[in-house]
């Protein structure tokens, strides 16, 4: 999961991402809605945890732009404003969920997952593809009813494509979900970890659109890679 975290704490916003990060979750930190509204642009992020006081202005005045996006990540609230009627305010605005600070990180995640699989349950419970069974709310897959264990690395790429199975998936989009800004990478990373999940799912899975990206299949194609 590639995550936007804003928040202007320096010693916050560094506890949160290595915590995040070590729980293997991709995170881009900025301080400020402007910096937050030029991220939201170039980049497609699963979530985004944004404080309320930020140097430039209310952090809620970001949800519009989250909420034009055409694939909307998730937004948790973090603030110290701990009234019921803040809460309120910041859900029916667009948030999905409110953290009142001090937080634990640990707690943070668990409400990431929650809503994770709170949106996966309402989307595609099961993704079936031939003897390939993938279970997002769960995070599980079988392949012929055989359970199939995958790193975090893995598991991050096969969200991706699973969330959108009709969709061919740009090589720039999958490896947004793999490393954040300043994550320097090898240029054939990317197939590395497309050659783990062929192995493990099954090549047939995963087909190879020329010129694209990468998309889940049923069935090989005469366009699978080799």
């Amino acid at each position: 999961m590639r995550v936007l975290l804003v928040e202007d704490d320096p010693a916050l916003s560094d506890a949160v991402c290595g915590y995040l990060h070590a729980k293997a979750y991709v995170v881009d930190a900025v301080p400020n809605l402007s910096q937050a509204r030029a991220a939201l642009k170039t980049t497609q992020y699963a979530a985004v945890l944004l404080d309320l006081h930020l140097p430039d202005g209310d952090g809620l005045s970001l949800l519009p732009n989250v909420r034009a996006l055409k694939d909307r990540p998730i937004v948790i609230v973090l603030t110290a404003k701990d009234q019921v009627s803040d809460r309120i305010t910041g859900l029916d605005a667009g948030a999905d969920d409110y953290l009142v600070k001090p937080y634990d990180p640990a707690e943070l995640m668990a409400r990431l997952r929650a809503v994770e699989r709170r949106r996966n349950a309402e989307a595609t419970p099961v993704l079936v593809l031939g003897d390939l069974q993938i279970d997002l709310s769960q995070e599980q897959v079988r392949r012929a009813g055989v359970p199939i264990p995958l790193t975090p690395k893995e598991w991050a790429l096969l969200r991706v494509m699973a969330s959108r199975p009709d969709r061919n998936h740009s090589r720039e989009r999958l490896q947004d979900a793999l490393y954040s800004f300043d994550s320097s990478t090898d240029s054939n990373t990317l197939e590395v970890f497309i050659s783990r999940l062929r192995r493990k799912l099954g090549r047939e899975h995963i087909e190879t659109v020329r010129g694209t990206g990468y998309r889940l299949a049923h069935a090989p194609t005469e366009s699978s890679a080799t």
